[in-house]
């Protein structure tokens, strides 16, 4: 027992020497790292300060270049400031020196002036006092003696007077025809602002590029289609969001303009759409040949035309004559024939109406054999014209005799619209009958049933009817044509003649 207890002491003095010892231990590992975080602490502390220590020194360096750079800045700024000052004070200086020199001039010039009237009154006293003693001595008055000698003169110069009137009456004579010469051509340039150059070509404008693969269609099957039915070139090139219609007839180019548009706007585009088109496009056309004729009845004042004769007026829109536009070319006849039978107390009315056909022939003289003045006297007749104004209308080319007054007016004016400054232009007029001569040759062979000219007159396209042409048939009408052009026409380069045959299938599912 006894035994036990001191095992039991020893055991619990063992374990009370084994804490104080642990704790002793524990102490140690911790005051060691304590010291190691107490180090690294220390020697961030230290890098920390050198860091701001260091960017504190290159801040004060920036801030040192910074006011060097301003100083510089300011003092280059004084600088030009102070030359600026200087230049101004020159300046003023010199102003200065002037205005004294003009004020001294100034001065001058008044002094002058007053010296210049004294003298002036000085000399009329004198005048007045030397015309009272010659009055006194030659006992007339100053209107007396001015009467005597006039009669003196001219007695003594009858002979030279007369010449002098004879000569003054020469130059007032030609001062008249130089007055009436000026008074022609005014009248002649009235309707200059009223036409534009013709040209060959018309431009449509498109929203995007993109509708110019649409508008050609796979193979070229869309613009083939559109340019064999409206006669013209299809041109669609770089020019960047337009295509160019090119072709020498006005109507042709309006016709594929409009077709061109509608299309566009109508977004489907294929063969026979197309066709659709291109037959709304004549449609409009002949609305836009009636408005024209009937505007240009009621612009001139010509009144109870036939509704057939005011349709043909209108064509002449789309017309034109070496350049010039035809119906304004016969508006223009009209108001000048009316001015003239005015200013000579003529027929107005018949000479108005004369001046407005006077060129009616030239709407279909492209379809109908005969000058188009032989056209036009037709025409007239079968819509009961009068005489007079028939009579009028057949002399303005001096082909007929001139049996009224009013058929040398409207020759007269027909002569000044036509001749007037940049009226006409014969190149244009040249080209554009040299094409229809070329299609005309075309027409003129059996089988025939449309042909255009294109590509400025060096190709014809020609479209045969399929049932009266076959295909050797369409060869073999190439050559004779392409002959036929050889031996009648005049022209530069070469000529290519394509004839084209197309058959088409059609039937009706019910």
């Amino acid at each position: 027992m006894e035994l036990n207890i001191g095992i039991l002491f020893v055991v619990i003095i063992g374990v009370a020497i084994g804490s104080v010892l642990g704790y002793l231990a524990r102490q140690s590992i911790a005051k060691k790292q304590l010291g190691t975080a107490e180090a690294k602490v220390s020697k961030m502390i230290k890098d920390a300060e050198e860091k701001a220590e260091s960017m504190l020194l290159e801040a004060k360096k920036k801030s040192v270049a910074i006011l060097e750079e301003i100083k510089k800045q300011e003092k280059e700024r004084q600088e030009h400031l102070s030359r600026q000052e200087k230049r101004i004070e020159k300046r003023e200086e010199l102003i200065e020196r002037k205005t004294d020199e003009l004020e001294r001039e100034k001065k001058t010039l008044l002094k002058k002036a007053e010296e210049i009237k004294k003298i002036k009154k000085e000399l009329e006293t004198a005048r007045s006092e030397q015309l009272r003693r010659l009055e006194k001595i030659a006992g007339f008055s100053k209107d007396e003696a001015k009467k005597v000698l006039l009669q003196i003169t001219e007695e003594q110069n009858r002979g030279i007077l007369a010449a002098k009137l004879m000569k003054f009456e020469q130059n007032m004579q030609e001062e008249l025809e130089k007055k009436a010469r000026n008074i022609m051509s005014l009248a002649m340039q009235r309707y200059a602002g009223s036409h534009a150059s013709e040209t060959t070509t018309s431009t449509v404008s498109i929203s995007s590029d993109e509708l110019k693969g649409r508008i050609i269609g796979r193979e070229g099957r869309n613009i083939k289609v559109l340019e064999r039915l409206t006669g013209v070139e299809i041109i669609v090139d770089d020019t960047p969001e337009a295509i160019v219609i090119s072709g020498f007839s006005l109507m042709r180019r309006e016709i594929a303009r409009i077709a061109i548009e509608k299309l566009i706007s109508d977004g489907r585009i294929h063969p026979t759409r197309i066709e659709e088109a291109v037959q709304y496009a004549k449609t409009e056309v002949n609305n836009k040949i009636k408005e024209a004729g009937e505007a240009a009845a009621y612009d001139v004042g010509v009144a109870g035309l036939d509704p057939k004769l005011i349709q043909l007026l209108g064509r002449l829109r789309f017309r034109t004559s070496y350049g010039q536009n035809v119906l304004i070319h016969s508006l223009e006849v009209a108001h000048l024939s009316s001015a003239l039978a005015a200013e000579l107390g003529l027929n107005v009315a018949v000479a108005k109406k004369a001046g407005l056909l006077h060129d009616i022939g030239k709407a279909i003289d492209h379809e109908v054999q005969g000058t188009h003045v032989e056209i036009g006297i037709n025409i007239l007749k079968k819509f009961n014209i009068d005489n007079e104004i028939i009579s009028a209308v057949k002399s303005h080319h001096e082909d007929y005799p001139f049996e009224t007054p009013e058929a040398m007016l409207v020759a007269a004016a027909d002569a000044l619209s036509a001749s007037r400054p940049g009226a006409r232009k014969d190149t244009i007029e040249d080209y554009l009958k040299r094409l229809e001569d070329l299609e005309k040759i075309a027409e003129s062979f059996k089988g025939v049933e449309k042909s255009y000219a294109i590509q400025a007159g060096r190709e014809i396209r020609i479209f045969v009817k399929p049932e009266e042409v076959d295909d050797l048939g369409a060869i073999k009408l190439a050559r004779s044509i392409a002959d036929k052009i050889e031996e009648e026409l005049k022209y530069p380069g070469e000529i290519k003649v394509n004839v084209l045959r197309e058959t088409r299938a059609v039937e009706v599912a019910r």
